[in-house]
């Protein structure tokens, strides 16, 4: 129990420090360590610094007897949402009518990571890693005409990987690790209550849990310019709990009208099931030269496991009732990188890279406003500096271009306490992501 209570202390600290930017498609985060200057190509190969811990802890046995490594992204999302004929009308109606398209509904987010590894003996090593592999914030002007289906959405996850890898022999490494990932998600919108009298009403709801995953790799040295990677990440499945608060211009709502609220369908205590996806990597590092180093590789992501999102209500007089559904069916998803790194001299590298990042999110009917995605094609550069042996620093610079999401979502219902009215129209998207990484190897 103490153990259990140590690990949410430090995710809540690690968690603080992380304002969410989905750097991948869906609400995925790529950025775990080293490699954005290259678009990650290679990332289940290259086992150049400790963060191989999460991307193949296979990879470790590449690595010197200690090796530590850390870094921060700032990722910069941007999402303006163009309207095209959405139906929203009063409150009660399930809209704002007049109000605006909610300006940027992109932002600034945070990721850092932390790594190390330390050999046992020359054929066994272990390692810890630190990161957040999904997050998504999303913020728009309040109110605009998408209000009663999102105001704001952030989700936030926390990840501690132990890990162990085994050199077989020269040819093969296997590795192994343990996750324990938290996930704490907060969603508001604005309430449909015009038969209450009220102007204006929001809906916060906020949702968390942890659970255990686990992650295998295996690397092969085919040859000393050669390396191939495969590894593969487990889905975890969340069943998270939490509570639906209600709020009128800035206030909380008195006993009376909470009262009627939750009668009506309003605050409670609620829980949602959903499973994060599992990935599979296959990755190549190939050196052709003692100047040109060519990266590249294929990772499938099982976004299938999140078809929808149920929120039922475990309190008050509508206990066991559907709040509401999050209708996202998601796609599995694939995504190719290539990348090539030349070495300018033996202290610097020059890092390039390009990617598709294929979207869980396949219609417009089912695209939500809390996440506004679509293909991504990633161009990518950096920069590998060694300002000594046993040190790296490591810039990258990538922009992905965002296909422009369209959305047509019908969340109409009869009644004016659950009517979200329809949201049409096309964002226009985008994401830059600045990198840097700090490596140390003894």
């Amino acid at each position: 129990m103490l153990h259990k209570q140590s690990m949410k202390v430090m995710s809540v600290m690690f968690l603080a420090a992380f304002a969410g930017g989905a750097g991948a498609a869906g609400f995925q985060l790529l950025e775990q360590g080293s490699g954005l200057g290259n678009a990650f190509a290679g990332s289940a190969a290259k086992a150049n610094d400790a963060s191989t811990i999460y991307w193949n802890p296979a990879g470790m046995t590449q690595l010197p007897r200690l090796a530590a490594s850390g870094g921060l992204s700032a990722v910069k999302t941007s999402f303006k949402f163009n309207d095209k004929g959405s139906q929203v009308g009063v409150f009660g109606a399930g809209g704002t009518a007049g109000a605006d398209e909610g300006g940027d509904a992109g932002g600034w987010g945070f990721i850092p990571n932390a790594y190390a590894s330390w050999a046992l003996n020359k054929d066994v090593y272990l390692g810890l890693g630190i990161g957040a592999p999904f997050g998504l914030k999303t913020k728009y002007d309040d109110p605009w005409r998408g209000s009663a289906q999102s105001n704001e959405f952030d989700i936030k996850t926390f990840n501690l990987n132990p890990s162990i890898a085994f050199r077989v022999n020269d040819l093969v490494s296997l590795g192994a690790g343990l996750s324990w990932q938290r996930i704490e998600a907060d969603y508001y919108r604005q309430v449909s209550v015009a038969t209450l009298g009220l102007s204006r009403v929001t809906s916060h709801m906020n949702l968390s849990d942890d659970a255990w995953g686990w992650n295998v790799g295996a690397l092969f040295t085919l040859s000393p310019s050669t390396r191939v990677g495969v590894s593969y990440r487990s889905a975890i499945q969340y069943h998270t709990d939490g509570k639906v608060k209600l709020s009128s211009d800035g206030s909380a709502l008195g006993e009376g009208t909470a009262a009627a609220l939750r009668a009506g369908g309003g605050a409670s205590d609620v829980k949602a099931d959903i499973k994060v996806p599992d990935t599979f990597i296959v990755s190549v590092n190939q050196r052709l030269s003692d100047r040109w180093d060519m990266l590249g590789d294929v990772s499938w992501t099982g976004w299938s496991t999140i078809k929808n999102v149920d929120i039922y209500r475990t309190s008050g007089l509508q206990n066991g009732v559907r709040a509401q559904r999050l209708d996202t069916n998601f796609q599995n998803t694939y995504r190719v990188a290539l990348g090539a790194t030349y070495a300018l001299s033996d202290a610097v590298k020059l890092q390039f890279g390009v990617a598709y990042d294929q979207t869980p999110v396949k219609k417009a009917s089912t695209r939500l406003t809390s996440l506004p995605d679509n293909d991504r094609t990633w161009f990518s550069v950096g920069t590998q500096w060694k300002p000594a042996k046993e040190q790296t620093l490591e810039l990258g610079l990538a922009y992905l271009y965002v296909k422009n999401p369209k959305i047509n979502k019908n969340e109409t219902t009869a009644s004016p306490l659950t009517n979200r009215g329809t949201v049409t129209g096309e964002y226009d998207a985008s994401v830059w992501i600045l990198g840097a990484q700090y490596s140390l190897a003894f």
